[in-house]
């Protein structure tokens, strides 16, 4: 798999760029693909809806397909990178040549954090701290329904029957594990998806990577987040006017369409930019692709 490559900072700004340029390269194909994905999940959750007691096993599925489906995601921009076409059969990637079982890997570290997080909550706050906060949320939401002025002296009577110190405690424990979480599966797909690596060996990897290089990761999900902002703000402005014309379902619809359009591809990419760049070949060439995709001269 060769050494862990240390990349500068500004790395992570490159990242973003890259994931930018190849989506301007196939604007269409690649959000298209983001587009086939909001539809499906829309899709699935109405089946959800429409029929209760499917519910779980509609969430459970919902679960396995994202990892699934960021590895079809990323083999569609290997090709864009690599000069050729995206196309909508590139989302099975993942489940072929024995891919699926490594990429599902992605969900026990989520599992894991969820069950300890649980469990911590538990421990620190307790089931009558955990009612207290039930109960103070629902006041707050009869405060704002009310549309009156809230009473900082009532909000502050509220907030001190709380263990504030306790639950303070578990969202900096919730936010850690986040962290790790995003370190440990950022450039774990790609590992998967083009290197053959197994699951677990792609997580230590990519913790490991993320790591070694937390400077460039710490620009990119800055930059992302200044990124994410202004692409919500430039669909909310189209969804708005898109509901003058064809209502507010509508609108809210082609606004989910958009983002996945716009926000899955250029995460792709910079995932693989990442990847190329701290893990992927020597000299940046690419890797061969599958056989029998395309014959080349």
């Amino acid at each position: 798999m060769g050494d862990i490559r240390k990349v500068p900072a500004s790395a992570g700004a490159e990242w973003l760029l890259t994931g930018f340029g190849l989506f301007r390269r196939a604007p269409m194909a690649l959000g298209a693909l983001g587009i086939l994905w909001g539809i499906g999940t829309s899709l699935v959750l109405s089946l959800s809806m429409l029929v209760p007691p499917l519910a779980p096993l509609v969430q459970l599925l919902l679960l396995l397909a994202g990892p699934l489906f960021m590895g079809g995601l990323l083999w569609a921009v290997r090709e864009v990178d690599q000069g050729r076409t995206a196309r909508p059969v590139h989302l099975l990637e993942g489940v072929r040549e024995g891919r699926a079982p490594h990429l599902l890997v992605a969900l026990l570290p989520q599992v894991v954090a969820a069950l300890l997080l649980g469990a911590l909550l538990l421990v620190l706050v307790g089931t009558d701290g955990l009612q207290r906060l039930s109960e103070v949320m629902l006041r707050f939401n009869e405060i704002s329904r009310s549309g009156a002025q809230p009473d900082p002296a009532q909000i502050e009577a509220l907030v001190a029957t709380l263990p504030a110190a306790r639950i303070l405690l578990w969202l900096l424990l919730l936010m850690a594990s986040f962290a790790a979480v995003t370190l440990a599966l950022f450039v774990m797909p790609p590992q998967v998806m083009f290197q053959r690596a197994g699951g677990w060996h792609a997580l230590r990897r990519s913790l490991r990577s993320s790591l070694r290089n937390l400077p460039a990761m710490l620009v990119f999900f800055v930059l992302a987040f200044i990124a994410i902002f202004a692409i919500y703000f430039a669909v909310v402005i189209a969804a708005a006017v898109i509901g003058l014309i064809a209502g507010q379902a509508a609108a809210m619809a082609v606004a989910q369409l958009l983002l996945m359009a716009v926000l899955m591809p250029v995460f792709a990419g910079s995932v693989y930019a990442a990847w190329k760049q701290m893990l992927g070949p020597a000299g940046g060439v690419p890797p061969a692709p599958a056989p029998g995709t395309v014959l080349e001269a």
